[in-house]
C-alpha cells in the first residue's frame, strides 16, 4: 500500500469518519491509492488514528456505498474506483443556489467529490482560491463574476477544465459556459405580461445600487418600457421606496423585495390587485408566499443538470438555460 496517512483534527466540526471520508478520497483523487491498492484494517486504522471501530466501520460503509471501495471477506479492503473531484466555485450561497447545487449534485455518480467555495465578488478571494486550486482538481466550475483580473486569474487553469456557469462575462472561446440571459429574456419575459403589467399606472425597477446583479437587465428593461409606452422609473436607494398604489415593483434583489412586502402591508395594499410585484430568481418559498410571487427566473435545476453533464461527459459546451417568467397572484 502507498503513504496513506489521516491525523484527525479533534477541534473541527467535522465528524471524525467524515474526516476520514474525505482523506480516503483526497488519496484516490490524488493517486496516493489506486484502485486494487488494499486498505488498513480496522484495528491499525484504530491503533495508528486513535479512532474508535465505530468511527472507522462508519467511514468505511459509506465508502463502500458509494462503490469507492469494496471488501472481500477475509482478505479486507480495496480502493474499488477513481474519485473524480470537482472544484465548485460560487459567488455566494442564496435560495435559488441551493436548488442548482441540489440538482448538480443528484446528477453526478458516487465517485464524484466536490469542493465548494465562495467568492463573495471579492476579487481578492477569487484570486486566491484560484490560485491553491490549480492542479488538485479534474474540473472547474466557476461562477464568475465583472471584474478586470478574473480572466487573468482564470489563464492559470486548462482551459478545457473549465466551466463557466450563470454569467457569461470573462470567459474566452476555449472555455464552456452554460449561462442564463439578464438581457433578452428579461425584455421577453417582460413581454409576455405586458398585459398584467399595463393594469398598473405605473413601472418601477429597483436595483439597489449593493447588488451585483448585471446591469443589462436594466438595460432592457428600459426598452421594454419604450416599446409599450409604460410610464417608468428606477430606484436604487432601496431604503427609499415609497410604495405606492397602481405601482407594479420589479425588483432583482430580494432584500429589497422584503422592504416592499413590508411597506405595501403596512398599508394594506393587496398584491396583485392595488399594487403589483415581480421578483428576479425563483426560489422554493417565493410560490407561497402572499399568495404566489411572480417571478422572472431561470431553470436552476436544468443549470445544475447541464453542469453535472460537463463533468461526467467532459463535452465542451456553450448552452444558454432558457428564462421565462412565472405568473402568480403578485402581479
Amino acid at each position: 500500500m502507498k503513504a496513506f496517512q489521516f491525523t484527525p483534527d479533534s477541534n473541527s466540526p467535522t465528524p471524525k469518519f467524515q474526516q476520514l471520508i474525505q482523506a480516503f478520497q483526497d488519496a484516490i483523487s490524488q493517486k496516493i491509492l489506486v484502485p486494487g491498492d488494499v486498505l488498513p484494517s480496522v484495528n491499525q486504522m484504530c491503533k495508528e488514528c486513535s479512532l474508535s471501530r465505530d468511527t472507522v466501520f462508519k467511514a468505511y460503509a459509506e465508502l463502500k456505498k458509494r462503490n469507492v471501495i469494496e471488501s472481500v471477506p477475509n482478505k479486507g479492503y480495496f480502493v474499488a474506483g477513481e474519485i473524480t473531484r470537482v472544484f465548485l466555485f460560487l459567488d455566494t450561497f442564496k435560495a435559488y443556489k441551493e436548488v442548482l447545487y441540489d440538482s448538480f449534485r443528484k446528477s453526478l455518480p458516487d465517485n464524484v467529490a466536490v469542493d465548494l467555495h465562495f467568492h463573495h465578488y471579492n476579487i481578492d478571494v477569487f484570486k486566491s482560491q484560484i490560485r491553491e486550486s490549480v492542479g488538485k482538481y479534474s474540473t472547474y466550475i466557476v461562477m464568475n463574476f465583472d471584474h478586470p483580473e478574473v480572466v487573468e486569474a482564470l489563464q492559470q487553469i486548462d482551459p478545457k477544465k473549465v466551466l463557466i456557469i450563470d454569467w457569461n462575462v470573462n470567459a474566452n472561446d476555449q472555455q464552456s459556459q452554460i449561462f442564463q440571459d439578464f438581457g433578452g429574456s428579461v425584455f421577453d419575459s417582460l413581454q409576455s405580461g405586458v398585459e398584467r403589467i399595463k393594469k398598473y399606472d405605473h413601472f418601477c425597477l429597483v436595483y439597489p445600487d449593493y447588488t451585483y446583479h448585471p446591469y443589462e437587465t436594466v438595460e432592457f428593461f428600459l426598452r421594454f418600457c419604450k416599446a409599450n409606452g409604460v410610464k417608468h422609473s428606477i430606484v436604487t436607494d432601496s431604503d427609499s421606496i415609497e410604495v405606492k398604489k397602481n405601482t407594479v415593483y420589479f425588483s432583482v434583489s430580494d432584500r429589497a423585495m422584503v422592504k416592499i412586502l413590508d411597506k405595501a402591508r403596512a398599508k394594506n395594499l393587496e398584491f396583485g390587485t392595488d399594487i403589483g410585484l415581480i421578483s428576479y430568481n425563483e426560489t422554493p418559498m417565493k410560490k407561497y408566499i402572499d399568495k404566489g410571487i411572480t417571478v422572472i427566473s431561470t431553470d436552476f435545476e436544468m443549470m445544475g443538470k447541464k453542469v453535472a453533464d460537463f463533468v461526467n461527459n467532459s463535452i465542451r459546451e456553450s448552452y444558454c438555460v432558457p428564462t421565462k417568467l412565472i405568473l402568480r397572484k403578485s402581479l
